[in-house]
């Protein structure tokens, strides 16, 4: 049975960004490091100045605490902790999932938490469903990643895309969405539904760049140059930057040029090594001036 612990005590702990979904273990060579949204997003969320908290689940011989110090957490405890294997070939990903947590629930969110100005809902492997909006009230930014909802596995593991069950509902409801033209295996006509129904969806595209929709309109905003290490976690790094900058400014096609220039960062090393401070983020911006096109 799964059971709920705290690494550090909540109380009194007000974070102004929030991230629900599985923390977890990529494997990488003979060995694993820590990964999933919760990772690349809270990390990026902090080195932009945020105080982060973050609900998840993992397995006893995983110490989120220990291991990302800088994020105060709620964790149920699991049998395991969800652990995905990543390939890569010619700069698309064939992944396996290894093991899977424990489901989240509203009952894992302290009630000081369920306030935060940004509260990013982040499923990796269907931990939780749209069921948990409901948990939220009061916030500045509701923001969603749902890559978890696109993903099925089949008995080895292979894991691949599906359909979303009723997005609508979810859609409609939160401020903004960032997914990536991957987890719909580049299916733009379904993307431009989404669109149609999503008051804000930024479709991310590697080193083209992003899109953005907003009401009938659509913007691409192009990409940073950069030398590409490693791709795994830079959607996530994307979305948290994405979503701050929304937050502190209002303006989606500037957020998206911020958060390209974040992640431009973030390709150019291995795992969360690359995630940059504000000092070198601004450094780039000042570089490289806002590109963009206007689709409709």
């Amino acid at each position: 049975m799964s059971r709920i612990s705290a690494p550090r005590p909540v109380d009194g702990f007000v974070p102004d960004y929030l991230i629900v979904g599985h923390v977890t273990r990529d494997i990488v060579g003979d060995g694993h490091v820590i990964g999933g949204t919760v990772t690349y997003a809270g990390l990026t969320a902090v080195a932009l100045g945020r105080r982060v908290a973050a609900v998840t689940s993992a397995g006893d011989d995983f110490d989120v605490g220990r291991a990302l110090p800088s994020i105060q957490f709620q964790v149920r405890r699991a049998p395991a902790t969800t652990t995905f294997e990543n390939v890569y070939h010619g700069g698309h990903r064939q992944q396996w999932i290894r093991a899977v947590a424990a489901p989240l629930d509203h009952s894992l969110i302290p009630e000081g938490w369920r306030h935060a100005p940004i509260v990013h809902l982040a499923p990796l492997a269907r931990e939780f469903g749209a069921e948990m909006i409901t948990a939220f009230s009061g916030y500045g930014l509701l923001g969603l990643t749902p890559q978890g909802w696109l993903r099925r596995w089949n008995a080895d593991g292979f894991v691949e895309r599906c359909s979303w069950e009723h997005p609508e509902e979810v859609l409609k409801v939160c401020d903004a969405v960032v997914l990536s033209e991957e987890d719909v295996d580049g299916d733009w006509e379904l993307l431009r539904g989404y669109a149609g129904v999503a008051r804000l969806l930024v479709v991310t595209q590697g080193a083209r760049g992003c899109t953005v929709f907003q009401r009938g309109r659509a913007w691409q905003v192009a990409a940073f140059p950069a030398t590409e290490v490693d791709a795994t976690g830079a959607g996530d790094v994307f979305a948290a930057a994405f979503f701050t900058h929304l937050l502190d400014h209002g303006d989606p096609v500037q957020a998206a040029h911020y958060a390209n220039c974040v992640a431009s960062f973030a390709v150019e090393a291995l795992g969360t090594a690359g995630i940059p401070t504000r000092e070198a983020i601004a450094r780039r911006l000042a570089a490289h001036p806002l590109s963009l096109t206007v689709i409709q």
